[in-house]
């Protein structure tokens, strides 16, 4: 919303009382003084006059979910049970998820309310890596490394993936590290190669890895160092 009109609608002012009040440097927006009327701010933004708050910026939320299988990674569904159900209902409000999981996967899942935060995190081209915890249904192939290393072709999109690191944990079982996030990436990587994926489950991305203690389930908010390593 733009700024004069915030003032205008919350402070009894005219569109045109609202302009002159902010060319003539009285109103600041997180503790900043702005003199352009038309300014967007958003929900998450502190507006002052003369120092009284004309909006109280809400409080952004940055939670962790270790996501159980069976779980939707949405908001509502009417069918299937959904990961903000987990969620106590007074935090749900304007959550989204930042990196989603299918419902058959578990592991780390981001719910937040900052849009422009999650792009960062989630875009292919920023390339932050994500970390996966992998079972398959046959033994993994030697050719795999390489494999993945040089991208693989998804015929839908039209690419070639970029480089994915694996690191083979056992015959069947290996941790996968892309840097893109597309759809059913790692599933549809391996079917690629003529294997198939029976577990998936995500344990990092970037610098937020899924916390030890964490059940199952349950969720806590980000520290501040985890929501500042998203840059």
């Amino acid at each position: 919303m733009k700024l004069s009109r915030i003032l205008s609608n919350r402070n009894g002012v005219s569109r045109k009382q609202a302009n002159a009040l902010i060319a003539s440097g009285r109103v600041r927006v997180n503790d900043r003084v702005c003199r352009t009327p038309a300014q967007e701010v958003d929900r998450f933004s502190t507006v002052r006059l003369d120092g009284e708050i004309i909006q109280a910026g809400e409080a952004e939320r940055y939670l962790m979910l270790n996501k159980p299988a069976g779980y939707l990674s949405a908001t509502v569904d009417d069918i299937h049970q959904t990961v903000l159900e987990l969620i106590a209902p007074e935090l749900r409000w304007h959550l989204h998820i930042a990196g989603r999981l299918d419902r058959s996967s578990t592991g780390l899942l981001i719910l937040t309310s900052n849009g422009h935060w999650s792009r960062k995190l989630t875009e292919p081209v920023v390339k932050i890596p994500k970390v996966y915890r992998v079972t398959t249904a046959h033994p993994i192939s030697p050719e795999t490394e390489a494999q993945f290393a040089q991208g693989i072709w998804f015929e839908f999109e039209g690419l070639t993936t970029s480089p994915a690191q694996i690191e083979l944990m056992g015959e069947r079982e290996a941790r996968v590290t892309i840097y893109e996030g597309r759809y059913h990436q790692i599933k549809r990587m391996f079917h690629a190669v003529g294997n198939r994926v029976t577990t998936l489950h995500r344990e990092r991305m970037g610098g937020i890895a899924l916390d030890d203690n964490l059940p199952p389930g349950d969720y806590r908010s980000l520290t501040r160092e985890e929501i500042d390593s998203v840059q």
